[in-house]
């Protein structure tokens, strides 16, 4: 059975988080990506520490199963082939601030007309237009003017999450989700098209309940407020005798009253578990101050038999170890020449995802994809004479 996205081809130009985590899941489900970087320096991830051998550990992770083409787009030779490339492509991903590949030639429009079907996926910090246009920006910048890091972390100074949320959830998965889209729209259409990701426009509408919650109390979110933000004591965390911590989650009234259950006090049982007022403060305290009187193990064997939604939090070498994760195939084995890798998380029964081989060496790929497109073995050398490639 052949992949999801067996015969799409993504030239990818992005470089370190968001684009290169996208096209990391179109190549994870079969797609060919090129990835396209400029000679001698080439994606900057490759250089961050700590490495991995000659590279850094996040390359290694964000760009398997791809292949890497150096080239230089400032020159006609690399622009030409760039444009040889984009005519049998079916996605090009970039993340350039607006206007960057329109002056070098090779925008949306300037490539439509060389291939009506191509995807053209532009990954941006505000968009391709708007007050922001051209501003630089970063994650934690995207994050503060989403309204998402105004209510992050617990007491009254937000706190960054330990993720990128803009460059991931923002960027990342939600051009991998429109790319995907836009490729079926064009086996109905005919045609490609321009996919404006803004990272900002992606972080705020992950901003769905808090606004939700707004919109019916007119109060202004912040950190350690709300139900699912440390407001309940019903969902939060605490910490254990030996310093861990555990993960409460019991929500709903059938896990509320499990969990007081198996603590052994039935009392803390009451039908305002939810709702705000004086009373979570002390239900917290007493609850905190219940966790406090055992070790982490032990209370992962108090709870591991009842089904009320407590957890241990989980280092990430311990998550990476954990039964769940190896048998849910989210902590993959080094193989041929792959790292210990995190697994994929969609699982299809038909076309399931596949690591098929480790991050590239910078310019690993460029004589074979040059091959691919007709130029000779002297033709090659010319160009690496020249800096083309």
């Amino acid at each position: 059975m052949p992949a999801a996205l067996s015969g799409i081809r993504v030239l990818d130009l992005s470089r370190l988080l968001p684009g290169p985590y996208c096209s990391m899941l179109l190549a994870d489900m079969g797609a060919d990506v090129i990835k396209i970087e400029a000679p001698e320096t080439g994606d900057y991830i490759r250089l961050w520490p700590p490495l991995l051998g000659e590279a850094s550990g996040y390359h290694a992770v964000l760009n398997r199963n791809k292949r890497s083409l150096t080239l230089n787009l400032k020159v006609p030779e690399g622009k030409e082939i760039l444009e040889r490339l984009a005519r049998d492509a079916d996605v090009l991903l970039e993340g350039f601030r607006p206007g960057v590949m329109d002056r070098l030639g090779l925008g949306h429009a300037s490539l439509e007309k060389i291939n009506p079907r191509l995807v053209y996926c532009a990954i941006t910090g505000y968009g391709s237009d708007g007050p922001l246009v051209s501003r630089a920006g970063h994650d934690i910048n995207y994050q503060a003017l989403s309204g998402v890091l105004s209510y992050s972390g617990y007491g009254k100074r937000p706190a960054l999450p330990g993720v990128q949320i803009a460059d991931l959830g923002g960027g990342a998965l939600l051009a991998a989700f429109s790319i995907v889209t836009a490729l079926f729209a064009r086996e109905r259409l005919g045609k490609g098209q321009f996919l404006d990701i803004s990272m900002t426009d992606g972080a705020m509408a992950w901003n769905c309940l808090q606004w939700g919650a707004y919109l019916a109390d007119g109060r202004t979110p912040g950190p350690g407020e709300g139900f699912l933000n440390h407001g309940c004591a019903c969902y939060n965390v605490y910490e254990t005798r030996d310093g861990r911590y555990m993960a409460l989650g019991a929500m709903e009234p059938q896990f509320w009253k499990a969990f007081c259950r198996t603590a052994g006090h039935p009392e803390w049982d009451r039908p305002d578990h939810l709702e705000p007022g004086p009373h979570q403060a002390e239900l917290q305290e007493r609850i905190g101050a219940f966790f406090r009187q055992k070790t982490q193990k032990e209370w992962i064997e108090h709870f591991g038999g009842a089904d009320c939604c407590c957890e241990p939090v989980l280092d990430l070498p311990e998550a990476m170890d954990s039964p769940l994760a190896r048998e849910r195939a989210m902590a993959v084995e080094e193989k041929d020449g792959v790292r210990r890798q995190l697994g994929i998380a969609p699982k299809f029964s038909l076309t399931p995802g596949e690591l098929r081989g480790r991050a590239p060496a910078l310019g690993e790929h460029t004589a074979s994809i040059l091959g691919e497109l007709g130029y000779s073995r002297a033709q090659i050398g010319e160009f690496r004479a020249a800096g083309v490639v």
